[in-house]
């Protein structure tokens, strides 16, 4: 069955149409509505930043200090980056900008030793880092490029620069990871435990110390001894040095277990930002590879799609994907635009309709002239906005980085001169000194503070992974708690992203027909396969009736169709082809209008002098939304729908659920706007969405929440928390369960420092002893390592 085309208001059911495109390239940095002329309705919306902070400039936060890499080709006349916020990385008279891809750089600790390897190199005039492509962008002076390439290789890793103009493609994956290695080292730390509590030979305790050590920790020496030496004392080094303390002492299993946690802990850091970046590959696979064009003598050529050029025309068969944005300048027929625009329902497409890379053709056969090239459809500006928004993700800087900044220098400082000064000022004995300086550091060694915090981030986790939420990694269930606003797509989060009839209307039967009305409409829709004919034809099947034979069928493209039925020719379709019939009454346009404004797409059966029957579709709300929402707000968040749906019915769905703001007609830079400029200034901001036009948004929000089972690949991978029954009563567990975690990481910060606050008094003062460092140390790890334990009771 044919529906309205999307060019107008008055011919469309409500909850379908599209953007019409001008055709003009443009600006690859750029997103917003550019290019959008929005003359008609949207239907429904259906894109971490993996956040990570790194410690440089003096608390910066994230991949992006001064601009975002967007990884585009670039036009060698003006080499420039864009960056989030309008920032701009660019080569200047006499410079040179290079591109490296450096396959060690996964988070922000390699980034700050990089740019403070750099930062005096003569000359470097400015560098841009892109962690999620893991390339460092750098405008440099000519014949500085080998100095810089020597630098990078200095802190052993491999810089690979890449050619001038080099298409974008996703930053390869990590190496596997070894888990038998990581597992063992588990093993070999508890069985260390064991044999010291067990009283057995020190040898066979230091032993499976030794090797849990050497199974897992040589890279975190590596590391440590690379920052060292170039003056920075990063985590890598203070874990060198905490684990090297424990060893002096003779503490061999807390040292094999602080090495063990600590890269499981860098582990799943690592994890969460391969996750983004299989996020952007599954973007890059939407598009097509190849497109069907027409060529200067009248034939078709199949052709590389990124070969294609503004004004080529392409043909599009039943069930291909578009390959670029275009005008169709001739045949008509329904487009699934839901990777794009999220609408919940194919849109009906003929001439001069504008149609988007990456949607679906679904039945009949037309031809569109592209108005965009690869680099510049819609689909490259949703994966350029993903990746800017991955870039501009600013969580909280990791405490154990910002404090052993200052805390470990300031307690080697002050351990080197108790252990020196009293001999030499005062003459007390060497061996006195250098005891309590050893005790000193031995108290100062920050292990229960730095296993206070991914225990109970584990435990966290665990807790909420038995409930069904997925959380991909701690910073996300750290920042749950400060969580002000909500913004949820409609279709598949807050509804079932299913159309189905709701209303069926018996309209004028004063002359009776030989069959009844609505088995006549559900027969003629049966026949159609639009997915409002289908909600109508389904419904009758459900019921139980056997539908009727249907002669002489016809599609009234944009309207409806036309079939007999015992020698009778009946019509099925929307407001349009009741008014060309002129069979509309003012009656009937206040129903329809009625209907619309509940967000339903209705249909009228004539037999070509009366309306006989009207019918309604929707999408209906999911059981548990009103729930959901009613919870969030008992727990302070404000929420807001952001839907590709029309206005009325993102306002009728927001007012059945209860959500506090609705709005509609949203693509997805609308969905990324409202996201960056009303909901951040007043707080932290979450994003629910199902869809990978969601993408954007996703990213963008400090936590993106995904629907787990019904919700696309893209959608999941790129946001942090993923709802695996899409049950979203589960939002309010995960803000319960953040702010629990919260709880229990300042206690285990309050223990762990205020023990050591205790016992670094008493070494001062002389009266603490090896042995009570020892306990001050293990005791606190301990008491942090069963209270954070205690959060898995939340999944009881």
């Amino acid at each position: 069955m044919s529906l309205p085309p999307v060019k107008n208001h008055e011919s469309l059911p409500a909850g379908q149409g599209g953007a019409r495109c001008t055709g003009g390239a443009h600006d690859g940095h750029a997103h917003g509505k550019a290019g959008h002329d929005h003359d008609h309705d949207h239907a429904h919306d259906h894109d971490h930043d993996h956040k990570h902070d790194h410690a440089q400039n003096g608390g910066h936060r994230h991949a992006q200090p001064e601009a975002a890499c967007c990884g585009h080709a670039h036009d060698m006349e003006n080499l420039s980056l864009s960056g989030d916020g309008g920032a701009t990385l660019a080569a200047g008279p006499g410079q040179l900008l290079a591109r490296l891809r450096i396959g060690q750089m996964d988070c922000p600790t390699e980034e700050t030793l990089i740019r403070k390897k750099l930062d005096g190199l003569d000359g470097v005039h400015a560098m841009d880092f892109n962690l999620m492509q893991r390339v460092l962008t750098v405008v440099h002076a000519e014949g500085a490029l080998d100095r810089i390439m020597a630098a990078i290789k200095s802190l052993d890793m491999t810089p690979e620069p890449l050619a001038d103009g080099a298409p974008r493609t996703p930053a390869p994956a990590a190496k596997p990871v070894n888990w038998w290695l990581i597992g063992g080292s588990g093993v070999l730390a508890a069985l260390s435990e064991f044999s010291h509590f067990a009283g057995w030979p020190l040898g066979v305790t230091a032993a499976f110390a030794v090797a849990a050590i050497l199974a897992c920790g040589l890279t975190t020496y590596r590391k440590g001894w690379i920052a060292v030496r170039n003056g920075n004392l990063n985590i890598n080094a203070l874990m060198s040095i905490a684990v090297t303390g424990a060893v002096v002492i003779g503490q061999w299993p807390e040292a094999a277990m602080v090495m063990f946690l600590f890269n499981v802990a860098e582990l799943i850091e690592a994890r969460s930002l391969d996750r983004a970046r299989n996020a952007i590959r599954g973007l890059l696979d939407l598009a097509p590879e190849t497109a069907t064009v027409r060529q200067a003598d009248g034939t078709w050529l199949e052709v590389p799609a990124a070969q294609l050029q503004v004004d080529d025309v392409v043909r599009v068969r039943p069930g291909e994907r578009i390959a670029a944005d275009g005008i169709i300048v001739s045949g008509s027929s329904a487009v699934d635009q839901s990777p794009i625009t999220g609408e919940s329902l194919p849109v009906e497409k003929a001439k001069d309709d504008p149609v988007f890379a990456a949607t679906v053709n679904a039945a009949g056969s037309f031809e569109y002239r592209v108005t965009a090239a690869a680099g510049n459809t819609t689909l490259a500006r949703i994966i350029h906005a993903v990746e800017q928004a991955q870039g501009a993700r600013a969580p909280t800087q990791r405490f154990i980085d910002r404090f052993s900044r200052i805390y470990t220098p300031v307690v080697v400082a002050v351990a080197v001169l108790v252990a020196v000064v009293p001999p030499l000022l005062w003459g007390q004995p060497w061996f006195d000194a250098i005891y309590r300086a050893l005790a000193l550091l031995i108290i100062a060694c920050p292990c229960a503070l730095v296993i206070s915090t991914p225990v109970s981030i584990v435990s966290g986790l665990t807790a909420a992974s038995r409930r069904g939420i997925l959380v991909k990694g701690g910073v996300y269930l750290e920042e749950g708690r400060n969580l002000k606003w909500l913004a949820l797509d409609k279709t598949g989060t807050l509804t079932h992203g299913k159309p189905v009839r709701t209303d069926l209307q018996e309209w004028d039967v004063s002359d009776q027909a030989r069959q009844p009305a609505a088995l006549i409409a559900a027969s003629l829709a049966a026949r159609s396969d639009h997915p409002v004919s289908l909600a109508v034809a389904n419904a009758a099947r459900d019921e139980g009736h056997t539908l009727l034979e249907v002669e002489a069928f016809t599609a009234l493209p944009g309207r409806g169709v036309s079939a007999q039925i015992d020698g009778v020719t009946y019509q099925l379709g929307n407001r349009r082809l009741m008014r060309e019939l002129g069979v509309s009454s003012p009656k009937l346009e206040a129903r329809l209008d009625e209907l619309e404004r509940q967000g339903k797409s209705a249909i009228a059966l004539t037999d070509g002098h009366r309306v006989m029957a009207l019918a309604a579709v929707a999408d209906t709300v999911k059981p548990t939304s009103a729930a959901a929402i009613a919870d969030l707000h008992s727990l302070g968040v404000r929420t807001l729908m952001l839907t590709g749906d029309n206005t009325p019915t993102a306002q009728a769905i927001a007012k059945q659920v209860g959500i506090d703001e609705a709005r509609g007609d949203q693509l997805p830079e609308d969905k990324l706007a409202a996201i960056e400029s009303k909901l951040a200034p007043s707080g932290r901001v979450g994003m629910v969405g199902d869809g990978i036009n969601d993408a954007p948004a996703l990213a963008r929000a400090d936590i993106g929440f995904a629907m787990g089972a019904a919700g696309t690949g893209t959608a999941i991978e790129t946001a942090d928390v993923a709802l695996m029954d899409d049950d979203l009563r589960k939002i309010g567990t995960f803000l319960r369960l953040s702010r629990a975690t919260h709880r229990v990481l300042i206690q285990n910060i309050t223990l762990a420092l205020g023990i050591k606050v205790v016992f670094l008094t008493l070494a001062m003062t002389g009266n603490a002893t090896l042995w009570m460092a020892v306990f001050a140390d293990v005791g606190a790890s301990l008491l942090v390592v069963a209270n954070g334990l205690r959060l898995l009771r939340a999944a009881a």
